[in-house]
């Protein structure tokens, strides 16, 4: 019997756009019989928080697809990340994708291992209270014990 693959993702970035590609990833992974572990550093530590508001903002983001073609200087005003946000919450919806809280449900219930940077959580005055439950706490040397027996290694 072959040995069960193995995919280590590291998740840097907090935001709702940069929420989805890891836990989309991680939970194709899990249903194809990988053993899979994220290991959440910097801002990608927002995606775990309990009370979570990850936004989307147009601003230096040229590829985001918006209805109108929008100067930089209107994506900037007051109200624009909100707008964006609102209108890619209903498309996500719309389209029939999991939300994020959805998906991080799947991940935990399909054994995706959670890993918060605990030098991060540190830096930022995190709690582990803050943060969802069935997370482990650990530094990069245990990310380093992961991906060196990963068949794949990602950084989103």
């Amino acid at each position: 019997m072959a040995e069960q693959k193995r995919l280590a993702i590291i998740a840097t970035k907090g935001t709702l756009d940069f929420a989805y590609p890891p836990l989309i990833l991680a939970t194709t992974a899990a249903a194809l019989d990988y053993e899979v572990t994220i290991f959440w550093t910097f801002y990608g530590l927002q995606v775990l928080k309990k009370n979570r508001n990850l936004k989307l903002s147009p601003l230096g983001n040229p590829a985001m697809p918006m209805p109108v073609d929008m100067p930089v200087l209107i994506q900037s005003l007051p109200g624009m990340e909100g707008m964006a946000t609102s209108m890619m919450k209903q498309k996500l919806k719309d389209k029939g994708v999991a939300s994020i809280d959805e998906l991080l449900e799947m991940a935990l219930e399909s054994d995706v291992k959670m890993i918060a940077c605990q030098m991060t959580v540190d830096l930022f005055d995190f709690k582990h209270s803050d943060l969802i439950d069935n997370v482990e706490y650990a530094g990069a040397a245990r990310f380093f014990e992961i991906a060196q027996k990963a068949d794949i290694t990602l950084f989103i």
